[in-house]
């Protein structure tokens, strides 16, 4: 069987950990990750709307200098939801930024 023009890849077994660590880092292993890996879009792995809208929105990188209480909090919230600490504050800004046009 072939996926996308590819013989369908199984996990071979290894004489040592330094073998099975270089199979994953080879172009076969990551062609099985691949193979594996869930779908990007967090709207179809039943993920928050407001996080699907910010992931198609195209992105700047910027740089930004936050209070380390602050930044410990962010860390906690958004391991409590299940989410990356940068998509909490993301949408944190969004939000913030949504209510703050409102009251203009």
């Amino acid at each position: 069987m072939e996926i996308r023009g590819r013989k369908k890849v199984g996990i071979p077994k290894f004489v040592s950990e330094q073998a099975e660590a270089k199979w994953w880092a080879s172009v076969e292993g990551r062609t099985f990750l691949k193979a594996q890996a869930p779908p990007k879009s967090s709207a179809a792995r039943g993920g928050s709307p407001l996080v699907a809208k910010l992931a198609r929105a195209s992105s700047v990188q910027i740089a930004l200098r936050l209070p380390a209480p602050d930044l410990a909090k962010a860390r906690e919230i958004a391991e409590r939801k299940g989410i990356g600490y940068q998509t909490l504050l993301k949408m944190l800004v969004h939000e913030g930024l949504q209510r703050a046009e409102g009251k203009g």
